[in-house]
């Protein structure tokens, strides 16, 4: 193990964390809001120099760099982060317990959106900004961020692919240019670019800087912290129809949008993950519009209010502009099974991915061919190529385990006593990336309820289905901190 060069990587985490801080720290200085200040101020030192301090003792490491370090450098590199990130909440005392100030920004930088505040409207302006740019940094990846700005891993490869693989969503990362260094850099090129174009669309709309910033954010990084009570509900039709639409593209896997820059039109609608994702959103929102006729005043607002919530459970975003915990049970199914669906891979959405869904449908109806005509060989393809055997090996896997989390997760919550549906919905919610659930954490509620046990397990939860599992799955096997 290789424990100086994770050490590094820890060091350049901390590091950048500590100067993404001073955007905050500006805004509560310009606020003039004290407390608040000194929160940031005493967190940026901290975070600082215990950065200067791993980094001065990690600056002989070695650059030999495996699968095992890749997935424990991104499994606890997020931890501390998340440890980290906290303490302005805690500090300046308005989120007091420091598990519920953990929940919170873990709920942030893994894009999920889940909250223990009853009113968001209580933080200060620079905690609202905190707290949302979280989301837009844990959107496409923080190690993502390191590999695409800073030259740290120069003449490595594979040092370099091992991290996106760890932190990268979906059962396979590729890549878009020769080295996975630029691969990480297009990337985050077409998620700034977007975010931008995001952010002008909402002052389009009257909306103002700080909170276009805000939901850009939370819209971008798919995580859904609004700096309203009410989420998106008390916007215009405009800014909820702007939000829903990028929420949809922030949802398809950014290698499509590369591949349009390429003029590779053809390529990108021949996707076959793309064309069941679009479909999910197209099916579901028809269903849920029919189902919901008479509700509101007019078909439009319907259409409006079904496409939205559609877009949002789907991408794993979390927004809303209704209680749709209020809808009819038919309508709730629908969100429920989006909600566990999620967005394509490759993107900055959570959920179990549609490439994985499409796996393994593809591959359960060559088992049934293969019951009927046993010496047939046949072969799984996606967008015309032959899918590697040890992929959908890998995808049967993952979906074995998901379950085991879920259903453990599930059993474990449920000694606080709440109703089947409020703590599935919560695990769902918390293990997906979503944010609010069903009942008691509606889009109407918050998770405040939960005991310090249950927040832990949903903390955890909200991590594992970020990183994909398996990084916060090894941590807890003995064998990774053996030595070679």
């Amino acid at each position: 193990m290789n424990y100086k060069m994770i050490a590094r990587f820890f060091a350049f985490i901390l590091g950048i964390e500590a100067i993404l801080m001073l955007q905050s720290l500006g805004i509560s200085i310009y606020d003039g809001t004290s407390r608040t200040t000194w929160a940031f101020v005493i967190t940026v030192v901290a975070t600082g120099a215990v950065a200067a301090l791993m980094g001065f003792f990690s600056r002989r490491a070695e650059k030999g760099f495996y699968v095992r370090e890749g997935l424990l450098c991104v499994g606890m590199g997020w931890i501390l982060m998340s440890l980290f990130g906290c303490l302005p909440f805690w500090i300046s005392g308005e989120i007091p317990a420091f598990v519920d100030a953990l929940f919170e920004i873990v709920s942030g930088f893994t894009t999920t959106g889940a909250s223990i505040l009853a009113n968001s409207e209580t933080l200060t302006r620079a905690s609202l900004y905190w707290r949302s740019f979280s989301h837009w940094l844990g959107g496409m990846g923080v190690l993502v961020f390191l590999l695409a700005v800073i030259p740290i891993s120069r003449g490595n490869e594979g040092f370099t692919i091992h991290l996106m693989r760890a932190e990268s969503t979906g059962p396979s990362v590729g890549k878009l240019v020769p080295k996975m260094r630029q691969t990480a850099a297009v990337l985050y090129i077409v998620y700034v670019v977007m975010t931008v174009i995001n952010v002008i669309f909402l002052l389009l709309g009257n909306m103002d800087l700080f909170e276009a910033l805000c939901t850009a954010f939370g819209t971008a990084g798919t995580g859904g912290f609004g700096v309203k009570a009410d989420s998106m509900g008390s916007y215009s039709p405009y800014i909820q129809t702007v939000t829903a639409v990028f929420m949809l593209l922030f949802g398809i896997n950014f290698s499509c949008f590369y591949l349009l820059l390429l003029r590779q039109v053809k390529s990108v609608l021949k996707d076959e993950e793309l064309r069941l994702y679009l479909g999910l959103v197209i099916g579901a929102t028809l269903l849920i519009t029919l189902n919901l006729l008479g509700t509101f005043a007019s078909v439009g607002e319907t259409i409006l209010h079904a496409f939205f919530q559609v877009s949002s459970l789907i991408t794993t975003t979390g927004f809303s502009t209704v209680n749709y915990d209020l809808w009819p049970s038919f309508s709730k199914a629908i969100l429920l099974i989006l909600m566990m669906i999620g967005s394509c891979a490759g993107s900055t959405g959570g959920g179990f991915k549609c490439i994985r869904l499409l796996l393994l449908f593809k591959n359960m109806r060559r088992n049934l061919s293969q019951i009927i005509r046993p010496r047939r060989v046949r072969v799984i393809t996606v967008n015309g190529k032959t899918v590697d055997e040890s992929l959908i090996a890998t995808t049967n896997s993952y979906f074995s385990i998901y379950m085991v989390i879920l259903l453990l997760s599930f059993v474990v919550v449920s000694l606080d006593g709440f109703s089947i549906a409020t703590n599935f919905s919560a695990v769902i919610a918390c293990f997906n990336n979503i944010g609010p659930g069903f009942e008691a954490v509606g889009p109407a509620c918050n998770f405040s309820a939960y005991s310090v046990l249950s927040k832990l397990v949903l903390i955890l939860d909200m991590l594992a289905g970020r990183l994909e599992i398996y990084p916060i799955l090894i941590l807890f096997n003995y064998r990774t901190w053996k030595k070679r």
